[in-house]
Order: C-alpha cells, then structure tokens, then sequence
C-alpha cells in the first residue's frame, strides 16, 4: 500500500507520543515493503526527504510564532499535498487542529483516525476551547472511515457518545534492561531513596495534588518533578512549593536513557494524567520497573488493573508515600513489565496497525471489484 500519515510535527521524534508512535510505524511498515509518506513541518530539525526508507514531506508551519492558530494552517497545508497524492490510507493522528479541514480530506484515500484522548474533557482548557474541542471530535469521526482507540476507555466513549465503533490498539514500549546507578550521580541520589513524577506541568496531570500531598507527607525522600516550569502554570508550582526542600523541579529531560534509569531507581513514581488513552509515558514507567501510583480513571486502570496504587486527592498521595516502598511490591513492577513485553510491546502494536490496514484495503478493492462486476 500506499500510506500517508499527517496530524504530526513529523519524524524523527523530537517532540512528543505521537510522533515516537509515527516514527517506530513508519518504519516497520517501510521494512514490511509498503510504500510510506509522513508529513513534517517545514522547520524539523530532520530536513532530508528522507528517513530510513519514509519520504518525508515538509509542509509550511507557522506554528512556533502563531501558536494554535498556526497548527489549523499547518494542518491545512498537509490535507491539501495529500489531494494530490494517490495515497490508498490516510493514517490521521489526533484531530484537535486538523477535523476542520475533514472535509477536505481525499475521497480516494481510506481515513483511518486515531482518535487520541478526550480533548475537550481537559480541565487546562477554558470553555470555549472545550465546546471546540467537542464539535472537533464530532467532525473526525464523521469524516473518517475508521477509528483507532489507543485505550478501552476511548473505545466505551466512542460508542457511547457516537454509537461508532473503533479498532483498539494500544501505543507501544519496550522494557529497560540495562540500569546504571551512575545515572544518579547528577541529581545526588540513592537508588530507592527518592519519588517522582514525569509529566507536562498542567492542571489536568494532578500535579499540584500530588505535590500537596509530598508536602503533607511524613518522609523527607527527595521528590523529582520531571517537566519544563518555565510555563505560567509550572511558574506557579515552583513558586507554590519553593519551602519544600525535598521537591525538586528539574525541568525537561529528553535523554531516554537518564529517564529510564530515574524511573527504574525510583521508590514511588506518580502518574497523574486524568484524560487521555494509552499515556506513552505510562508505558515507559512500566518498562523501566517503576512502581506506580495513578490517577483513579477508567484510562490508567485499564492498563495498570490490580498492579499499581491509585489516588484521587492529596490525602491519598499522602498516605501511599507514608506507606509503601518498591522494595515491598516488587510483584507490581514484575507483571507490568510482563505487560510492556507480552501486550504493550512495539513490534505487536505496529503489526496491529499493519493488521488493521490491510484489512480495511482489501474491503475497498473488495467492493470497488463488485462494483465494477456489476
């Protein structure tokens, strides 16, 4: 076949889930002999039209000096190219910025959409942008053919909401085998003797909840915030929290590997997303051996089930921190890496996706082949 993939800032990943997800995908499917276009802003770093076997196409953003605004054109831009392509699938990632061009999308081309998580369910967002949201979600799943959710809550949401069914395939990871205490050295840490968390700083990732509940709580083991705070919000944590001595604010880090062995050393790691499908940075806690403690939501238990800790407010971040050491539930951090190796796995996932368009292909040459019979 011949695949396009869109509603990304392009590949190789420099910026976030969806696009490590475009990346590992297009790639397999490059090594699975189809042919495989995905669409880059005109300003990625990578500016060859090529990338282990993906064509590349740039199309103009304006996004780093219009913000969402310059997202709706970039998106515009890439719909248009793909008119003049004959591409047999259209993979579309998400459909925040991208459903009001859904219309314009090429008839000939099979509309595959991931659906991603809730967006209009997010709580950073003001009303407004939410009854957007909502209105956005409803276009894409009018104007696609099929619909992909990345986790079991999104699928029941799917069909509640718009009587649609959906293909569930989970995003993928892989477990991390190969820890180096010298990670530590940096930060000043002991393996086990400190907790953390890895989000964007936001309202809807609990942050401010769980740091409450660190600031209530009766340890004094470092605690590790993950996430650039050079925002207004994350601005305000710091400020917020700047008494505590043992909560750290370490800004971003993007070295997979220092995360993951942060992650492996750590005693508790919180996972604090209230909205959203299969959270890659879930998966990647679960492959590192981290023993988590999430967000009470159909999204996280999904994934984690009985192996995990939950929290819905501060007093229960309290009361797990005063509670529980990794050394004692190494059960939990044992079958979510079972998980990560056996369900969540990247090879499986992509072989999902593989499965999923080629079947969906064959219909339509099934029924173009009637058609023509008749």
């Amino acid at each position: 076949m011949y695949i396009g993939i869109i509603g990304t800032r392009g590949i190789p990943n420099y910026y976030g889930g969806f696009e490590q997800f475009a990346e590992y995908l297009a790639v397999q499917l490059v090594k699975d002999e189809h042919t495989v276009s995905v669409y880059n802003s005109h300003d990625h770093p990578h500016q060859s039209h090529e990338y282990k076997g993906v064509s590349i196409i740039h199309c103009y953003d304006p996004g780093n000096f219009m913000g969402l605004a310059g997202q709706f054109i970039y998106d515009f831009n890439c719909i248009i190219d793909a008119r003049s392509r004959n591409f047999d699938l259209i993979l579309q990632l998400g459909y925040t910025t991208n459903s009001v061009w859904g219309w314009l999308l090429p008839s000939k081309s099979i509309i595959v959409t991931n659906m991603d998580g809730v967006e209009w369910m997010r709580s950073k967002y003001p009303p407004l942008i939410q009854r957007f949201l909502k209105h956005a979600e409803k276009w894409a799943v009018q104007t696609s053919d099929y619909l992909v959710a990345d986790s079991i809550g999104i699928q029941k949401h799917l069909k509640g909401l718009y009587e649609k069914p959906s293909t569930y395939i989970p995003y993928g990871s892989y477990v991390f085998e190969n820890p180096e205490i010298s990670y530590l050295n940096e930060f000043h840490l002991e393996p086990y003797q400190y907790n953390m968390l890895i989000a964007r700083l936001q309202s809807d990732n609990s942050i401010d909840e769980i740091l409450k509940g660190v600031s209530e709580a009766n340890v004094t083991r470092p605690f590790l915030v993950i996430g650039n705070h050079n925002t207004r919000y994350g601005k305000y944590l710091v400020d917020k929290y700047r008494h505590f001595r043992n909560i750290m604010f370490l800004g971003g880090i993007y070295d997979l590997d220092k995360l993951n062995n942060l992650r492996y050393h750590s005693n508790l790691y919180f996972h604090g997303h209230r909205v959203g499908g299969t959270n890659p940075s879930l998966l990647e806690a679960m492959g590192s051996s981290a023993l988590i403690c999430a967000y009470n939501n159909i999204f996280n238990k999904s994934i984690l089930g009985d192996d995990a800790y939950y929290f819905e407010n501060s007093l229960d971040v309290t009361l797990v921190l005063n509670s529980y050491k990794k050394q004692d539930n190494m059960s939990f951090v044992n079958k979510n890496c079972k998980k990560i190796a056996t369900i969540y796995h990247w090879p499986l996932i992509t072989s999902q996706y593989e499965e999923l368009f080629l079947d969906v292909h064959s219909k339509k040459v099934e029924t173009l082949s009637l058609a023509i019979t008749e």
